[in-house]
């Protein structure tokens, strides 16, 4: 029997099995300090659709899901969860539009040794444009913020959704989930990034050459991929801005393999291979 707990707008929403066995439990956390996706908007203190989709991959692959936005919940205890989902925006220690609690300096730190220490993390779409390192938005910087050195690359601009491949680049997926290793195709909001980690595994890579709008003039570059990070897992797909693709099976495959292995439900050998997958990713425009 499971049971599904809703306090108030921005208090935790959790899938629990009330039997007593402990699952895995993962934290995803939604504050919007920039702009808010309809993906994680809740209307009237219900849950938001990536949340209720969220919970129910956990429901089908045996972990407990905890949904929050109040930022506060970084300076307790998280040795509680096994694992952290972010799909963010902007600066989360300041102020936000959709008047979710900040998190405060510490508990950013908290959650970065968290990581170093152990911790798995997951970033969904717009985990990273949040913490934007210091600089010209349009250039590589040298010294990152370490939220974004953590999670391995930084958004940069995105143009209208459109039709697009993504081109695999690893057996990440095949082997754990059973992705077609030739790639897949989907209508989405396309992010491109700067500040790639050298060490960066890449999983799948953003084909570039027929995509429409300026932001793409450039080669191919990561789109989802896996780091480590200290003795923690990094994954990150930038998939995720439309309601559609949250209900597509393969998006689904793909956070869940993700959520799988920064939890160390299965292993996988994420080498380097940026250079390889995509070795003109760095340039920024063609």
């Amino acid at each position: 029997m499971l049971k599904f707990a809703l306090a108030s707008a921005w208090a935790p929403l959790t899938l629990a099995d009330v039997t007593g066995a402990r699952k895995l439990k993962l934290l995803y956390f939604t504050r919007s300090a920039g702009f808010e996706h309809s993906v994680v908007r809740r209307r009237a203190g219900e849950p938001s659709h990536s949340e209720r989709n969220l919970i129910e991959m956990g429901r089908r692959r045996g972990f407990e899901v905890e949904c929050t936005k109040d930022g506060r919940i970084f300076d307790g205890r998280l040795e509680q969860y096994d694992a952290i989902a972010f799909y963010t925006s902007g600066n989360l220690t300041g102020s936000a539009k959709d008047g979710a609690l900040a998190m405060t300096a510490t508990g950013k730190q908290k959650l970065l040794d968290a990581i170093a220490g152990g911790k798995g993390f997951v970033g969904i779409h717009s985990a990273t444009n949040t913490f934007h390192s210091r600089g010209r938005p349009d250039e590589n910087q040298t010294d990152v913020d370490p939220y974004i050195g953590m999670l391995g690359g930084e958004f940069l601009a995105h143009g209208a959704p459109q039709e697009a491949s993504l081109l695999a680049t690893s057996d990440f997926l095949y082997k754990n989930i059973g992705v077609p290793s030739e790639g897949l195709s989907f209508t989405d909001e396309w992010y491109t990034f700067k500040n790639f980690a050298k060490d960066l595994h890449v999983i799948l890579v953003q084909e570039t050459r027929f995509m429409k709008g300026d932001a793409y003039h450039r080669p191919d570059y990561p789109a989802t991929w896996a780091r480590i990070h200290g003795r923690g897992r990094v994954f990150y797909t930038s998939l995720g801005h439309c309601e559609e693709v949250w209900t597509d099976p393969f998006f689904q495959a793909i956070v869940q393999a993700g959520v799988g292995w920064v939890m160390k439900q299965f292993d996988f050998d994420v080498a380097p291979n940026l250079e390889k997958a995509a070795p003109q990713a760095g340039q920024l425009k063609s």
